[in-house]
């Protein structure tokens, strides 16, 4: 009921349609009476005139069927697109709604196909629905009435052939609507395994899995053929099954109509009549079937999209958010914080407690799985801390309004992201009408400057999704460029040199540290965190020393450990 809520806005649509499909049927069901009359009154009666008069009748009602068609094929499919366009704005909205928890546990793939190919068959469905539900039943019904009007004693094969094509129909539908639903999840996988090997392709190459993948999808391709093959079989008995009857009644017709003939108790044109009506009963018959089979996908694919929707936010705005901190001098605070990601499995961090003060330069350095992504995660509320309290400006993270707090930070994720436009358009993500002076301040601090300068371009120069046309170091510097542009009260940069040359990235990091803003520097070198004013030092979750970088040398076995990984001994010099 919550998808079918979309119809509103398009009511009168989806109400006119059906009715001049109504009123296309209407014209059907008169042409096979005109074609009587005009063989046994124009033909049998030797009158032109009435011949040519019944031909134009014809010519009317086919104009006017064509009209009422057309008319009635535009409301469906505007009220079909219509519907289509709320529901995927809708859908978009909640899904941008949803916490990264949310989106961790739904996956990526099953969010994407939600929106592309369940939100095509909804649609078509809708659009089917609105053309066939009325006139399939009404045409089936009219001949069944046209033709008693006609002649009722033939007509009783009518009421014997209706119920036997109406249950084979059934029989063949109980079979391949599940056939159907299995094909929609064998066409998921295999959706989901070709964005998965697109994605990552540079690794399938790198590891020479390419033929183990094309084997493994050619797998799920081959599913995917039987499934289909075997419920086409099924589905192709529809139509034999449906004309043998068809065509066994029409003999009956015939032969009963010849006997009524001889006794001069029906005409040809009567006859032919009520052949015409068994043939507009079988085309109705499978086109209601038809109808069933892209509803059956259409309601499947429906509650795939409502099992979104039933979603509920598990980060959501209260009413008493504020969009503004207190005056503090502390940044940011951690209190006694844990997390656990997807409520399962071991906590990714574990009671961990520091206070950064406005303006200071952080320093986090850990191995790899000690939960450094995770902490700063917290920071912009891209997760919910499972137990104590992490505040910013004093402020908790879960009072601030979402878009307030996430506008006091600038952010550079680990893995970079830019996205299909021109350079322009993506520094002034950070800054919406950012003007030249300020993207040019941005990109000389994080040493892009020239790069840019040097295309043909320049700051319109064109960026494809994902910054392909890009190297690893230019879309890293340009990301970094970005959060410059935002100007924030707080830099998070999330291993963002991994990409940059010692050198490279010691002219960015000093020229980012020269900032008044609030720096969080997350890297594995030691050498970048000899210039923070403090380094926390985490291992397995937890805090395992605060301190600057020569008090860490001394005290923290962690952090000697890797300083001595990375120059040889406590005392090399970087």
């Amino acid at each position: 009921m919550r998808i079918l809520s979309f119809i509103k806005g398009y009511r009168r649509d989806a109400v006119l349609a059906p009715l001049f499909k109504l009123s296309e049927a209407v014209l059907e069901l008169f042409v096979p009476i005109v074609v009587a009359s005009l063989i046994d009154t124009g033909i049998a009666g030797n009158d032109p005139g009435y011949v040519v008069r019944m031909a134009l009748l014809m010519v009317a009602l086919g104009a006017a069927g064509l009209i009422v068609s057309v008319t009635a094929q535009y409301f469906a499919a505007r009220a079909a697109t219509g519907f289509a366009e709320k529901m995927k704005n809708a859908l978009y909205e909640h899904i941008s709604s949803l916490s990264e928890s949310d989106r961790d546990r739904i996956g990526t793939n099953t969010l994407i196909t939600r929106l592309t190919s369940d939100s095509t068959l909804v649609q078509n469905g809708i659009n089917m629905f609105l053309r066939l539900f009325l006139r399939s039943p009404f045409v089936v019904v009219g001949a069944a009435i046209a033709a008693f009007t006609v002649d009722s004693h033939l007509s009783w094969i009518f009421v014997i052939v209706i119920p036997i094509l109406s249950v084979i129909v059934a029989l063949i539908m109980s079979f391949t609507i599940p056939m159907y639903r299995k094909v929609q999840g064998a066409l998921d996988r295999i959706l989901s395994r070709t964005r998965e090997n697109l994605a990552g392709v540079r690794v399938l190459r790198a590891f020479g899995k390419e033929d183990d993948e094309e084997k493994a999808f050619a797998g799920d391709l081959s599913s995917l053929n039987d499934l289909q093959i075997r419920s086409g079989r099924v589905s192709a008995l529809l139509n034999p099954l449906t004309y043998v009857f068809i065509n066994l009644a029409v003999i009956a017709i015939i032969y009963g109509g010849r006997e009524r003939y001889e006794a001069s108790l029906i005409e040809i044109g009567a006859i032919v009549a009520l052949v015409n009506y068994m043939n507009q009963i079988l085309v109705e018959l499978v086109k209601f079937a038809n109808l069933i089979v892209t509803m059956t996908r259409a309601i499947a694919s429906g509650r795939r999209i409502e099992s979104i929707f039933s979603i509920k936010p598990s980060m959501a705005d209260d009413p008493d958010t504020v969009d503004k901190g207190t005056d503090t001098d502390d940044a940011i605070v951690f209190s006694d914080v844990s997390l656990t990601y997807m409520e399962g499995g071991e906590p990714s961090l574990r009671d961990i407690s520091f206070t950064i003060r406005k303006g200071e330069k952080i320093g986090i350095i850990g191995g790899t799985g000690s939960g450094k992504t995770s902490l700063i995660s917290l920071i912009p509320r891209f997760y919910d801390v499972t137990s104590g309290s992490v505040s910013v400006f004093g402020v908790d993270a879960r009072k601030w309004k979402r878009s307030a707090l996430r506008s006091m930070v600038a952010y550079v994720p680990q893995k970079t992201r830019l996205f299909s436009g021109t350079i322009r358009s993506n520094l002034q993500w950070g800054r919406r009408g950012a003007d030249e002076g300020a993207l040019h301040k941005a990109l000389e601090e994080s040493d892009a400057l020239s790069f840019v300068m040097d295309k043909d371009g320049q700051l319109d120069s064109r960026v494809s999704a994902g910054g392909k046309n890009l190297s690893g170091g230019q879309r890293q510097r340009l990301a970094i460029a970005r959060a410059l542009v935002k100007d924030a009260p707080i830099l998070i940069l999330d291993d963002s040199f991994s990409a940059l040359d010692f050198k490279t990235e010691s002219k960015v990091r000093h020229a980012v540290l020269a900032s008044d803003s609030t720096v969080i520097l997350v890297s594995q070198r030691t050498g970048a965190m000899m210039s923070m004013d403090r380094v926390i030092v985490l291992d397995k979750g937890r805090v395992v020393g605060v301190g600057s970088h020569d008090e860490l040398l001394s005290s923290c076995p962690i952090y000697q450990e890797i300083y001595s990984s990375q120059y040889g001994g406590l005392n090399e010099k970087a």
